[in-house]
């Protein structure tokens, strides 16, 4: 008897043809998400079904063509059509309003964006040539662009706020803040996640630290942070201010290995004796499992110069860095909490 192992079940080159056809079709999804956000139909279904022709007098769209987007997003659970004719939002589809709490419409229209989506259609040059797609396309560096693109920028930074909102508070939950002491948010965007740490430690002081356009739609200004917070702008590769807990969230992903090992290296720095740096970002899992950092890597090989790392990449990191990975930290969301300490 051979020892060899089974090959993959046979199957019929017909069902595999239909199979990889229907995958190449996916895309459509994503655009058909995009269109109703953009036009806000959600919004117009807060109080009940409607029509897709009652809609588009609502959104000012053509009604034929809403409801072909209505109805490929129903086989994907987001709408629900009844027997009438009619379309409902279902709960998987509700955070498509712009008014419902933590709202994914601005995440969608992010992550849809010109700006992601035709990198994302050139992955055969990244493939090729190593390289990202963005300044082929663009003619600038992603960041770069953003920078001199206020409008696209805005989307940006919006969407990661977004993001953000429904992961803030258990990943939170889910780290080891000290009692007292100063925990800076770097590269922390509008201070989402910060805000979510002040709430649930009074004791602690937070510096939100960004680049000054960024640092413009800061929310930290709330009754129960007053007095406990702080911002600062720079350049993070260049250094960061000193605290007892410096957290990194969704920002190595952004990022090639020696810029990651600059950005530890002014970490480490700025770490005050026994700090410690929490660097919150997915971490991909072996195995052929489904993972969203799986498909989240792929945007960023697309758009940026980064990628989505392994447990031991991390540590790899670290180690460059003058730091050692202490623990991963997984949490109810995508993302895990990777704690490093001073080596």
């Amino acid at each position: 008897m051979s020892t060899e192992a089974a090959p993959d079940e046979a199957v019929d080159p017909r069902t595999s043809s239909a199979f990889l056809v229907n995958e190449s079709l996916g895309y459509l999804v994503p655009a058909a998400l995009r269109a109703a956000a953009v036009v806000g139909v959600a919004d117009h279904l807060a109080d009940g079904p409607r029509t897709p022709a009652e809609l588009a007098a609502a959104t000012r769209t053509d009604a034929r063509n809403l409801h072909r987007v209505l109805r490929l997003l129903a086989t994907r659970g987001i709408f629900e059509e009844d027997d009438s004719g009619r379309f409902r939002l279902t709960s998987a589809g509700d955070t498509l309003r712009s008014d419902a709490p933590c709202s994914a419409r601005t995440a969608v229209l992010m992550n849809t964006d010109r700006s992601m989506w035709l990198p994302t259609a050139d992955l055969s040059r990244c493939v090729s040539e190593g390289t990202s797609a963005f300044e082929h396309l663009f003619g600038l560096p992603f960041f770069e662009y953003f920078a001199q693109d206020e409008e696209t920028a805005d989307v940006f930074h919006c969407g990661m706020a977004a993001m953000s909102d429904a992961e803030n508070e258990p990943i939170a939950a889910a780290c080891d803040f000290p009692p007292t002491g100063t925990v800076v948010d770097v590269g922390g965007g509008h201070g989402g996640f910060l805000l979510a740490v002040l709430d649930r430690h009074p004791g602690l002081r937070g510096i939100l630290y960004d680049r000054p356009h960024v640092l413009a739609g800061a929310r930290l200004d709330t009754p129960g942070t007053a007095g406990r917070w702080s911002t600062a702008s720079g350049d993070f590769f260049s250094g960061v201010p000193e605290g007892d807990v410096l957290v990194l969230k969704r920002i190595m992903h952004d990022w090639e290995d020696d810029q990651c090992v600059t950005l530890l290296e002014r970490c480490r720095a700025a770490l005050a004796p026994g700090g410690r740096l929490l660097v919150v970002d997915a971490v991909v899992p072996p195995g052929n499992a489904p993972h969203q950092a799986k498909a989240l890597d792929l945007l960023l090989m697309a758009a940026l110069v980064g990628r989505e790392r392994t447990e031991p990449e991390f540590a790899g990191l670290f180690e460059a860095a003058g730091l050692k990975l202490s623990r991963v930290v997984p949490t109810s969301t995508v993302l895990s909490v990777v704690e490093a300490v001073a080596a």
